[in-house]
């Protein structure tokens, strides 16, 4: 390893649980790796597995919540302590005997309930969402939560202690509670702008912490005062009102729980019995913290935890937030910052990424790009934790690349370097299939080069790195500036043809006058663009680049045909939308809604809105306004004997996430 890196593989004890070095896999939730009788499926046996032989010494599993009889969970869809308790305790026990196996310790995160937060798919039709008080209901302000009773407080804390003595017999090393963090239930009892209760369980600081309380107490009765509990702890939400969170650096007022509070609550956790508390910061009503996009910086929780960590010194810190960055990483654990590093996404991206961190070769970790496309988008559509870059997530115990047998062995021309021609070539040649890459351009990566110049998207280019650095080591030939044709393909002896193409843009006739040039174009080169820029589409692209290029000092104004920008976007988790959403606005960036480009000046755009045409001044108009597949070649191929396929925007122009999972699925049954 890198020598100053040796700190994140000093072992260390957090609480009372000894952990071999400073890795924790984040807790994310275990979406579709739970039995229909609540325990752990093969498929979330096998994820965790993968994890702690990867290297990460403290696995933190996603939240799986006890019943509680207000939220009304759908049995099945989250693993349940006291669901089935045998069925739990048999399953964890497969789990946390095979985590054990590779010195790896694991904590079952355990949750009170979702409360005002619920989404709307599991809240049973007719029901109210119940909460800490009477507050508006995230997913639809207009319906008001009703009141927790004491009787289902009751209920939940019971639950709590049935849960630790069946963690304990399951054989975790302890349990992590969920969570006063992100405005779930406890939160929602914690934060005086939720709680307005008048009993016991409202009022001042420690009345509200009252339900977290008990329920360490709870866990405390059932599995021993020695038993291991932590908390998932956010020491300040960045709520700016109901549904409205702050942005970074923005100066505001806080209506959740701010760092002063944080603090304080820091130290009465601690005293209830939490031993160590897991931080991060944020809220449902502010997203994009708690689940940060790549529009967020790395490390971003690292100021607060800081905070705390100097106020409270006492208690270890589990930290969180974008930090697959190992000289990050390594730096707030040499500052005493951070007990433990906790990666999240990373771990989903990459299950090795410990491992290699610790051998020294971190151009071969497959990086995380905050897209957020697999895990948070797919939980919300379809209830299954996933990963864009890597398509084997979850699906360990399902997928294994094993190698093609001498007889099913071939040689596959691959043409076109984009994403979907590296990932295929990645899984052929890891099959000991013979794959040969032939790209137009002089470099790899098709429009992820463009699409990767604004300084928040650096992964994106850590990726073509990776598949740079991955496919040399596999030995897989690529040719650049080779453009393939129809007798190339003829004359070829490979058995099979896999088309990646790419797209291309669809373009404007906007007449003479001041440049019109296209996304890709101003992305590689914006200090051509001069000071003013018209970018006419606001979807993704227009405003990634539109953001690009206020950081740069540029005066922007986007023209966006749809009543609204980003509507007509592929796919885009919440937080990455709404952070972006809030993002344009908040950085100065003019929009025109329900605008059309007509043609351009010397002086700029004619832009026709709302029954009126006006001239935005511009030195520049960047058009963004989509792409098409590029299906010339496939088309030529129409009479070739040759088998083949069409992947990535060849096929149809979407996503990172569809690029790589199509090319996998078709390279992996090759």
């Amino acid at each position: 390893m890198k020598p100053h890196h040796a700190v994140l593989f000093q072992p260390t004890t957090i609480g009372s649980i000894h952990v071999k070095n400073r890795y924790a896999m984040a807790p994310m939730g275990p979406l579709g790796l739970a039995t229909a009788e609540g325990g752990w499926n093969q498929r979330g046996i096998e994820y965790y597995t993968t994890r702690a032989r990867g290297g990460i010494g403290l696995i933190i599993t996603g939240v799986c919540q006890v019943t509680n009889p207000a939220d009304n969970v759908p049995t099945g869809m989250l693993p349940n302590p006291v669901q089935s308790p045998g069925n739990f305790i048999r399953t964890s026990r497969e789990l946390t005997e095979r985590v054990h196996a590779f010195d790896a310790k694991i904590v079952l995160q355990v949750g009170a309930g979702f409360g005002r937060v619920i989404v709307p798919s599991v809240l049973r039709p007719g029901d109210r969402p119940a909460s800490a008080s009477e507050i508006p209901y995230k997913w639809d302000p207009s319906l008001t939560c009703r009141e927790l009773t004491h009787a289902e407080i009751r209920a939940v804390v019971d639950n709590f202690r049935v849960a630790g003595a069946v963690a304990k017999k399951a054989g975790f090393d302890g349990i992590q509670v969920h969570a006063v963090h992100e405005g779930y239930l406890l939160d929602q009892f914690a934060i005086e702008f939720f709680n307005r209760r008048t009993d016991e369980y409202g009022g001042s600081l420690e009345n509200r912490l009252r339900f977290t309380r008990e329920c360490v107490e709870a866990i405390h009765q059932s599995a021993g005062d020695d038993y291991p509990v932590q908390l998932r702890f956010s020491p300040k939400s960045m709520i700016k009102d109901w549904n409205e969170g702050a942005m970074p650096g923005e100066d505001f007022v806080e209506r959740g729980r701010d760092i002063d509070e944080g603090i304080a609550a820091a130290r009465l956790l601690h005293s209830y019995g939490y031993e160590a508390l897991d931080v991060d910061v944020g809220s449902y009503d502010s997203w994009y913290w708690s689940h940060p996009p790549m529009y967020q910086a790395k490390g971003l929780y690292v100021p607060y935890a800081r905070q705390v960590k100097d106020a409270v010194p006492e208690v270890p810190l589990i930290v969180a937030g974008r930090l697959d960055d190992p000289d990050l990483a390594a730096s707030i654990v040499g500052d005493g910052t951070a007990d433990l590093v906790s990666l999240g996404r990373p771990a989903l991206a990459d299950p090795e990424i410990v491992n290699k961190i610790a051998a020294g070769r971190t151009e071969l970790i497959r990086p995380c790009i905050s897209c957020q496309e697999g895990c948070i988008g797919r939980i919300a559509a379809y209830t299954s934790l996933r990963c864009a870059v890597n398509p084997q997530a979850c699906r360990e115990a399902d997928i294994v690349l094993h190698p093609a047998s001498s007889r099913r062995r071939k040689k596959v021309m691959i043409i076109g370097a984009g994403l979907a021609g590296l990932e295929a070539a990645r899984v052929l040649a890891e099959r000991d299939h013979e794959p040969v890459v032939y790209e137009r351009s002089d470099h790899v990566g098709g429009v992820v080069v463009a699409g990767g110049q604004p300084s928040f998207k650096e992964d994106d280019l850590a990726l073509l790195a990776y598949y740079d650095a991955t496919l040399r080591e596999l030995g897989v030939e690529v040719h650049l500036n080779t453009e393939v044709t129809p007798e190339m393909v003829a004359d070829t002896d490979a058995d099979h043809i896999l088309v990646c193409t790419g797209s291309t843009p669809h373009s404007l006739a906007l007449g003479a006058g001041v440049p019109v040039v296209e996304a890709v174009d101003a992305l590689m080169d914006p200090a051509a663009l001069g000071q003013r820029v018209a970018i006419v589409g606001g979807g993704l692209t227009g405003c990634e680049l539109g953001i690009s290029l206020r950081d740069k000092g540029r005066d922007v104004t986007v023209i966006e045909a749809m009543p609204d920008i980003l509507q007509v976007s592929g796919p885009l988790c919440h937080a990455n939308h709404e952070m972006l959403h809030t993002l344009v606005p908040y950085r100065g960036i003019d929009v025109i809604r329900n605008g059309h480009a007509v043609r351009v000046t010397d002086e700029g755009l004619l832009v026709e809105a709302g029954g009126q045409q006006r001239l935005v001044a511009c030195d520049t108009v960047v058009t963004a306004i989509g792409y098409r597949p590029d299906q010339e070649l496939w088309k030529a191929l129409a009479d070739s004997p040759k088998p083949r396929h069409l992947l990535g925007d060849a096929r149809r122009t979407a996503n990172i996430l569809y690029a790589v999972w199509d090319a996998f699925e078709v390279a992996y049954q090759l």
